[in-house]
């Protein structure tokens, strides 16, 4: 199935990532980000356990382990030289199934960003920054991203909706709300990336619940706003080009220039996209449904070509699209290229 228009054209391959069949990853309400290695390899994640999986791009797994989060919500690759390491961004909680609903589960470490190498190794965890904004809120933390000099911006998308500045060492440096330009405060600033398609790099904002994005400098001084007029739910990027994808948590994927105009949605589920969550036209359950006793299930609406909700998404060298969906299950679908 070719889906797509233009420059911007994808053959969708659904149920892409193969993995072993269990009743944790039937039930599991995945809820993951995605990132692609240097040599062409898949990072994802399971939907019920706290397992990494590692695909090839035919969607094989290669290889897994355990990973110290509750779940890795959205992840990063830093390119040290000739070492690769992966960020994890986890806001420490997860809907857990529990007597045919699901409710937010704790874990014991609490929201933090951890480094890892490939293999799983923990090098390094952050945890709370030494904020006011925490003397009564919580650190969740949604979202992780890179600088070159190795300092780290992290989002804490659900809970007080900052973005905090560390060292590559985890040291505090500071912090930005939003309230820095005319744009005004984040609401759920999901995810962050640094675009490096210009001379000079950005910081990229998913401000989610605003349906926007904000640019600010690496420095974190604020530059512009845009796609209000086209977005509804921001959550993630990835870059093909000189284009970045934006991946909107309602149903679709948004593609924008590099001067940051809007170019085209792929895989748009209008049915889902152009509502409001929990209004009456809402799809009842979604990102999932409901059974005849009213407990969650996994969605049965779920078409090829049609997005319900991509959380976790990714681009390899050739421009080919990973998408990792919120919803009991998961889904893991490939978009090639054309």
């Amino acid at each position: 199935m070719i889906i797509g228009s233009g420059d911007n054209r994808y053959e969708w391959i659904d149920d892409w990532g193969k993995f072993p069949d269990s009743q944790s990853a039937r039930d599991g309400w995945a809820h993951h980000g995605m990132v692609v290695t240097g040599d062409g390899r898949i990072f994802a994640f399971h939907p019920g356990d706290p397992t990494m999986l590692i695909f090839n791009s035919d969607g094989e797994l290669l290889s897994s382990w355990d990973a110290p989060v509750r779940e890795a919500h959205q992840m990063a690759l830093e390119v040290d030289g000739d070492n690769e390491y992966l960020w994890i961004a986890d806001p420490g909680s997860k809907n857990m199934k529990a007597n045919g609903s699901y409710e937010p589960a704790i874990g014991e470490r609490g929201g933090q960003v951890i480094k890892t190498t490939l293999d799983g190794r923990v090098l390094l965890q952050i945890t709370q920054p030494d904020h006011e904004v925490y003397k009564d809120g919580k650190f969740a933390p949604t979202s992780v991203t890179i600088l070159d000099n190795g300092d780290v911006w992290v989002s804490d998308g659900y809970g007080e909706s900052y973005i905090h500045r560390y060292t590559a060492t985890g040291e505090y440096l500071g912090s930005i709300s939003g309230e820095e330009g005319e744009a005004g405060r984040f609401n759920c600033p999901h995810g962050v990336w640094i675009d490096r398609r210009k001379s000079e790099p950005e910081l990229y904002v998913a401000d989610r619940t605003n349906h926007r994005v904000q640019v600010y400098d690496i420095d974190g001084n604020y530059r512009r706003v845009f796609g209000s007029d086209v977005l509804t739910s921001p959550s993630n990027f990835a870059e093909d080009g000189d284009q970045i994808i934006v991946g909107e948590l309602r149903a679709r994927l948004a593609v924008f220039d590099i001067n940051d105009n809007f170019v085209c949605y792929i895989g748009e589920n209008e049915g889902i996209a152009r509502v409001e969550r929990n209004s009456p036209e809402d799809v009842p359950g979604w990102p999932n449904n409901f059974d005849a006793d009213g407990n969650v299930i996994r969605s049965r609406i779920l078409e090829p070509g049609k997005f319900n909700s991509p959380h976790g998404l990714a681009a390899d060298a050739d421009g080919n699209l990973y998408s990792g969906e919120w919803l009991v299950g998961g889904r893991y679908t490939k978009l090639v290229k054309q």
